[in-house]
């Protein structure tokens, strides 16, 4: 075998062994995330690129027929374009954004991969990319060009994933080098001839891929869903308040006498609530809206039943089908009638609403209370670990939480759920 030979050999070699080894891994783990099935599928279909490669270069020596190279090379060109688009896809579930810029390169994907796999085949017929003499490749003077839809969809990739503000700089990082090593691999390919340096290139860049992206990925989820817990635990504990217990119950035992049936009603809520607090603790899964919301009811109901005319709730559900983290709005919903609406004498009023927009689920929580000067408040100090747990468990699932306060006027809280990142 020539020195070219050998190269292209043991680097496919290489890389089919690289790649079972990552493949296994994935297929032992029990459940996968969107964006590691696509990982796992374009691992496969790199290994099946690989071997295809590698029996060529074993084979090519015995079939020397135009017919034949011809054959074999535009399998390579449109496995090259498949690679590729499979790459667009993992990135697509892995940042998981809706947004414009990621809408608009789904479709120059699918486009430009359709119109490139189309050339690939008149090629065959035409020879605009490569023709075969004599039992050997050459290569046409428009043979760069075969290359195009690769360029375009790796730049677009290394553009979109640079500017994504939800990607960590190491994250980026990985992508950027998946776009340009291979990219630069084909240039020195096209100096070096006979010579699989993409090939080599393509196996560096897929194990940055793995480790820089996918395997700290799982270790960053690891070490939030510990977090998760913690808050889950401190969350429940700062619901379940003494004096509010003591306070319910001090209620009730009041109306006993007074109003049974009442009575009866305010122990059913207050139940009902305490139910959902203590299951929250071990709850790590999203909960259908409804669900919350109807505990918010539980909790609304009891503080209407203490302090009568001066709460006074309203209701403006246009969007209930999504889902949230167990006690995230009721949190939210407390906090405005104790600290906003509660603290003046006369009490006031809390809007509660949904709405659904074409990439969000938004839920507003509104009071006219007293409000607070927001250049007074700091949320990440200590004494607002309700609130912090919240938002860090809304974050934690895709949602942000904006507030907006004015002394004198009231408090508007704005929870935000990303539609791909709650289902």
């Amino acid at each position: 075998m020539t020195n070219n030979a050998v190269f292209n050999v043991t680097v496919c070699i290489m890389g089919i062994l690289i790649l079972t080894i990552h493949i296994v891994n994935l297929l032992m783990k029990k459940e996968k995330r969107k964006d590691e099935k696509s990982l796992l599928d374009f691992f496969v279909f790199t290994l099946v690129h690989f071997a295809t490669y590698l029996t060529f270069a074993f084979v090519k020596t015995a079939y020397t027929s135009n017919v034949y190279i011809i054959a074999f090379y535009t399998a390579f060109y449109i496995m090259n374009n498949i690679e590729v688009f499979m790459l667009c896809k993992y990135v697509k579930n892995y940042v998981n954004s809706s947004g414009t810029a990621q809408k608009a390169i789904h479709i120059v994907n699918y486009v430009l991969f359709a119109a490139f796999i189309v050339l690939d085949i008149v090629n065959i017929f035409t020879g605009i990319f490569f023709t075969a003499e004599n039992g050997a490749y050459l290569r046409s003077k428009t043979m760069v060009l075969s290359q195009g839809y690769q360029f375009v969809m790796f730049v677009l990739i290394a553009i979109f994933t640079a500017t994504n503000k939800n990607l960590t700089a190491r994250e980026k990082t990985a992508f950027g080098l998946y776009c340009f090593l291979p990219f630069g691999a084909i240039i020195l390919q096209n100096i070096f001839k006979g010579y699989a340096i993409a090939y080599a290139a393509v196996i560096i860049a897929i194990e940055m891929l793995f480790f820089f992206v996918n395997v700290q990925k799982n270790i960053d989820l690891s070490i939030e869903e510990e977090k998760n817990k913690d808050a889950q635990i401190k969350i429940m504990l700062s619901q379940i308040k003494p004096h509010f217990v003591y306070n319910s119950l001090s209620s009730i035992s009041t109306l006993i006498s007074i109003n049974p049936n009442q009575a009866q009603a305010m122990l059913d809520d207050f139940t009902e609530y305490l139910r959902h607090n203590l299951s929250s603790l071990t709850e790590t899964r999203l909960i259908p809206f409804e669900e919350e919301l109807k505990h918010i009811k539980n909790y609304v109901s009891l503080e209407k039943m203490r302090f009568n005319d001066r709460l006074t709730v309203n209701y403006d559900i246009e969007a209930v089908d999504f889902n949230v983290p167990p006690l995230s709005i009721q949190p939210i919903v407390e906090n405005a009638i104790k600290h906003g609406i509660l603290k003046k004498i006369e009490g006031g009023t809390l809007t509660i609403k949904t709405r659904e927009t074409a990439e969000d689920y938004v839920v507003e929580i509104i009071d006219d209370g007293v409000g607070f000067d927001m250049q007074e408040v700091h949320f990440e100090e200590n004494t607002h670990v309700g609130i912090n747990n919240v938002k860090f468990r809304i974050k934690n699932c895709g949602g942000e939480v904006a507030v907006q306060s004015e002394k004198g006027q009231g408090t508007s809280v704005t929870v935000t759920f990303k539609k791909g990142a709650i289902r």
